[in-house]
């Protein structure tokens, strides 16, 4: 058994790092070496599902260094084939080093979480929001739908591909509402500062009513929350309660 033990650990030592390790001396050369390209193989496969954008944009033999540096560097805390990916997204967050070798795009880490985000979305099994009544927005507290997600970003992530790679990031922060639709496609759009801090208030502060959002959002602003300001508020809110963004609870 401790013999064994020694092969597993030799073997999946060289799968990781083949540069660095060597294989098990009783193991048989050729077939090591198509454990060593099936397994970076089926996780690059896995993997460039989720991320096709950034494939296009660094190009197959750049990808294949990611990955071969996340399987040779990262411990996955999940067994689940689906959750592979946020995985690979937290390797990139957690190894900033990684992104400053190879002259790698300044937007390569928001790019990937973008589009894990539409990965995420697309396989929720979270419910939808069920339909309320909308006249109860500002009397009742609000929910956020668990399919809508408010984001920002330093750079335009929802315009980046081969044709678009700015240099440097756009003076103001990208701020996107990211959600999948009843028909299980996922869309974005564009929000305004305001209208993403108030999604946040709502997922923070979740006894409040829609009135004492806004009333909230107002003091934040340093404006009045005066009937104009309730009123652009609550026509903020119909629009995302027929998107099934907002509920009341």
């Amino acid at each position: 058994m401790d013999n064994l033990k020694q092969q597993q650990h030799a073997l999946t030592h060289y799968l990781r790092d083949p540069e660095q390790q060597t294989p098990p001396s009783d193991m048989n050369a050729a077939r090591v070496e198509v454990y060593r390209e099936l397994v970076l193989n089926n996780l690059s496969q896995l993997l460039s599902a989720t991320f096709p954008v950034l494939i296009r944009i660094i190009g197959e033999p750049r990808w294949r260094l990611l990955v071969r540096g996340f399987l040779r560097d990262w411990r996955a805390q999940t067994p689940k084939f689906a959750e592979i990916a946020g995985e690979f997204v937290d390797y990139l967050a957690a190894q900033p080093q990684v992104l400053q070798q190879g002259q790698w795009p300044a937007f390569l880490l928001e790019l990937a979480h973008y589009e894990w985000v539409e990965m995420v979305l697309q396989q929720s099994e979270a419910p939808v929001l069920p339909l309320t009544d909308p006249a109860l927005l500002l009397h009742r507290p609000l929910q956020v739908s668990a399919l809508a997600w408010p984001l920002a970003y330093v750079w335009p992530v929802h315009e980046l591909d081969p044709h678009n790679q700015p240099d440097a990031p756009p003076a103001q922060p990208t701020l996107l509402l990211v959600r999948r639709t009843e028909d299980f496609s996922v869309k974005f759009s564009l929000l305004s500062p305001l209208a993403l801090r108030l999604l946040q208030r709502i997922g923070e502060f979740a006894a409040l009513t829609g009135l004492e959002h806004l009333q909230g959002l107002a003091q934040e602003a340093g404006q009045a929350a005066s009937d104009a300001f309730v009123d652009d508020g609550l026509a903020l809110l119909r629009q995302l309660h027929a998107d099934r963004v907002v509920g009341t609870t």
